[in-house]
């Protein structure tokens, strides 16, 4: 199984920064420590700019590169703009690509950065698949608690790409951007409501994407002990949904590429706990299933 892992994703940010860097470096530790041979941490190569430009704005592009965000877009990003910031944003997009070719920067629109989202990776990686004829149609399934408005938006009429976001009604984005199928759960929905919920969009998605592959967002923010997830799913409920999403590309034949979304509990021990156990649970499967 390949863990494409890049310590940009790890190394601290200039002061100011607001992204939650400290989780890559303890999954990172964590799965080192838990590595007996299956695992293969990979660094990948950073998106290009023709990688990036299948998702994204030329202008938008080469704003971020020369650092011409104006104060308005950085505060919607949530952070100020570094050269350290696009290295690892670059790297983040060149990761999921690389997963896909192997085998959640969600918010980010096609001309502007949002919710810590600089680049639009899952937008990017379906496109550069598909552009390199490695697959005809993706399934994008983003279990994020936030909708992935980003991705619907720059793939929105994009008949090889189809978005399933399962995300909290109540929670940002105010303004939802509406995807291929969006199913929207109230605040506190728990185990099985979540569950029951996904399971028949997983059916409904899986049918109508017709897809090749799968790009799977696994967020860590629907944590019942999330700051901002407002909804309340055990670390066992989690852990149930990924091999919901496991199994479903089992049956179908799906390849799937994993992807972190957010996380935000005040024990950062927690979200790195949830994000291994996805990790963890998709190297048991695919082990029983070469068995």
């Amino acid at each position: 199984m390949k863990v494409f892992y890049c310590d940009h994703f790890a190394q601290p940010l200039p002061p100011g920064h607001r992204f939650p860097t400290q989780k890559y470096r303890l999954l990172r530790e964590r799965i080192k420590a838990h590595n007996d041979g299956r695992f293969q941490l990979l660094e990948p190569q950073a998106a290009s700019d023709a990688d990036i430009l299948l998702a994204h704005d030329p202008g938008y592009l080469q704003r971020v590169i020369n650092g011409g965000l104006s104060a308005r877009e950085q505060r919607v990003l949530g952070s100020p703009w570094s050269r350290e910031l696009v290295e690892r944003s670059r790297r983040s997009s060149g990761a999921t690509i690389a997963a896909c070719r192997a085998g959640g920067t969600h918010y980010a629109l096609r001309d502007q950065a949002q919710g810590f989202c600089v680049f639009n990776d899952s937008a990017i990686a379906a496109r550069a698949t598909q552009r390199d004829r490695l697959a005809r149609r993706t399934l994008i399934v983003d279990c994020d608690v936030h909708q992935g408005n980003g991705t619907a938006s720059i793939l929105r009429d994009e008949p090889a790409s189809f978005t399933f976001s399962i995300h909290g009604a109540g929670n940002f984005p105010g303004r939802k951007e509406p995807g291929d199928l969006d199913v929207a759960l109230p605040d506190g929905a728990t185990d099985q409501a979540y569950l029951d919920a996904l399971e028949r969009g997983l059916r409904q998605a899986v049918v109508r994407a017709r897809a090749d592959h799968m790009i799977y967002i696994a967020g860590a923010d629907l944590f019942e002990g999330d700051r901002l997830g407002r909804l309340r799913v055990s670390k066992q409920g989690l852990a149930a949904r990924d091999e919901l999403v496991y199994d479903c590309c089992q049956e179908h034949g799906l390849p799937v590429a994993v992807v972190m979304g957010g996380g935000y509990a005040p024990d950062v021990h927690d979200i790195v706990d949830i994000h291994y156990e996805s990790v963890a649970r998709a190297l048991r499967l695919a082990c029983e299933g070469s068995g």
